[in-house]
């Protein structure tokens, strides 16, 4: 990762104003870097370290697109949006959780994401598209399946070898904790997250590129109606890929211009999160004035009495 003489700068700030007086507050940071590795501009620290949580579903999934499962088991881009995803556990989307694991001749008993309280089964469960991508892969290439979310399994070996090979680091660099539905997520840098986006959707990688184009064609598998990801990829048409992740993390791609961007609000919020994704999306012009007001009804006006408004902009290095 390379950057300019100036690695930070001030945070953003989400207020939430009742009737226009401040009541709370938000401390943000967000990085965006191009794909050759370059940090182009932030807002807060580029350095600044937090897990990446959920945002990494799109790299997980290249355990699945360069292991020919997806040939070998038939899956469309339809089971890759939902491998991808943080779903909210509709008929739909376990339905689409449950097609990968019949394809692939997996019993769902053998997916370790938890039950979600009040529903029935793990494919309810939001990442129970990845876990079954995962079984799939395991299936492929004849690894255990009872073990397959073990740091050390040749699938979690894989998956951090990929992002290994985006950030130019040995595997053996990342630090990596369980994430809540069991499989390990890793602790990077604002900007080695906005990298990775960078990468994602550059657009010269065809199993990356494949990734891109399911979750952008079937945005409501990603998220769900009404959900962030969902409602940006959807008025975006295929220009940008977005992906949350738990405790303040977003992160966006501009497709074809190798361009990420990594969010994290510092106390977790996702109500700033999304917030800032707004505001730094139509500072960049990476979004119409008509998609930033159509968003921001959606997710910066909370009430007839309350708002979100964001301070602060990017520093260009």
């Amino acid at each position: 990762m390379t950057r300019g003489k100036r690695t930070q700068a001030k945070e953003l700030e989400v207020r939430l104003l009742r009737e226009g007086l401040v009541e709370s507050t938000h401390r943000v940071q967000a990085t965006v870097c191009d794909h050759r590795g370059r940090v182009l501009s932030v807002a807060g620290n580029s350095d600044t370290a937090t897990f990446i949580r959920s945002a990494l579903k799109p790299f997980q999934a290249l355990a699945v697109t360069t292991t020919g499962t997806l040939e070998r088991y038939d899956l469309t881009d339809i089971d890759l949006a939902i491998i991808c995803s943080s779903h909210q556990g509709t008929v739909e989307q376990a339905r689409q959780a449950f097609n990968i694991l019949w394809r692939a001749d997996v019993e769902p008993v053998q997916l370790q994401c938890p039950i979600p309280e009040g529903k029935n089964s793990p494919l309810q469960h939001g990442c129970s598209g990845k876990h079954a991508g995962m079984l799939a892969v395991c299936q492929q290439c004849h690894w255990p399946l009872e073990s397959y979310l073990q740091r050390k399994h040749p699938l979690q070996q894989l998956i951090i070898g990929k992002v290994g090979e985006l950030l130019g680091l040995p595997p053996d660099e990342f630090l990596s904790a369980r994430d809540d539905c069991g499989a390990p997520t890793y602790y990077l840098e604002l900007g080695q997250m906005g990298i990775l986006y960078a990468q994602l959707a550059s657009g010269d990688n065809l199993d990356r590129e494949r990734i891109v184009r399911a979750m952008t064609h079937h945005p409501e598998m990603v998220a769900g109606e009404g959900h962030f990801d969902t409602e940006l990829m959807r008025l975006t048409e295929g220009e940008l890929v977005s992906k949350s992740g738990a405790e303040g993390v977003q992160c966006v791609g501009r497709i074809g211009e190798g361009m990420g961007l990594a969010i994290k609000v510092m106390d977790g919020s996702h109500r700033a999160k999304y917030a800032t994704a707004i505001h730094l999306l139509k500072q960049m012009g990476w979004i119409t004035p008509t998609i930033a007001e159509t968003l921001s009804e959606k997710f910066l006006t909370l009430s007839d009495f309350k708002r979100l408004d964001v301070i602060g902009e990017l520093s260009f290095l």
